[in-house]
């Protein structure tokens, strides 16, 4: 299977291996399980910038709509690891819909975070933290997406 981020891929899915062994499927979950602790992660890294004092209100209305986003992308990644469930049901192909669209929509969500930082005037700094945290998830989210693409 291609992602596209292979070395990405590779080095976050190794320790799913011996769990994943030859099914894809289970290696398609384990992509959106990295994605999900990703992005969980990346949240927690925004919302504690989101204390910090002294930020200028500008920045702290980008970082709060950036977490809202991220939110939404935990809550579309999970409900497409959940679709990746019901595979097996007889509306597989609803199902497979499903989870295409959700992982598209959690991709969606990172990049409108990375349009509200670049549309307004945050500080250097933060902005770059955040880009760089908010790109892994992004690649993570690519890289689960395009796995779930070829499998079906």
């Amino acid at each position: 299977m291609n992602t596209t981020y292979p070395p990405l891929c590779v080095k976050i899915l190794t320790p799913y291996a011996p769990s994943v062994g030859t099914k894809p499927l289970k290696l398609c979950n384990a992509a959106l399980t990295a994605a999900i602790l990703a992005a969980r992660n990346t949240s927690a890294t925004v919302s504690n910038i989101a204390k910090q004092s002294g930020l200028a209100l500008y920045d702290a209305k980008a970082i709060k709509d950036c977490i809202g986003d991220m939110k939404d992308a935990v809550y579309e990644l999970k409900l497409t690891l959940n679709a990746m469930g019901h595979l097996n049901d007889p509306d597989k192909d609803f199902q497979w819909a499903n989870a295409k669209t959700w992982a598209s929509a959690a991709l969606t969500d990172m990049d409108s975070c990375m349009d509200g930082l670049s549309g307004r005037k945050v500080n250097p700094v933060v902005k770059k933290k955040i880009r760089s945290s908010i790109t892994g998830v992004q690649k993570l989210i690519s890289n689960a997406l395009s796995l779930i693409n070829h499998l079906y």
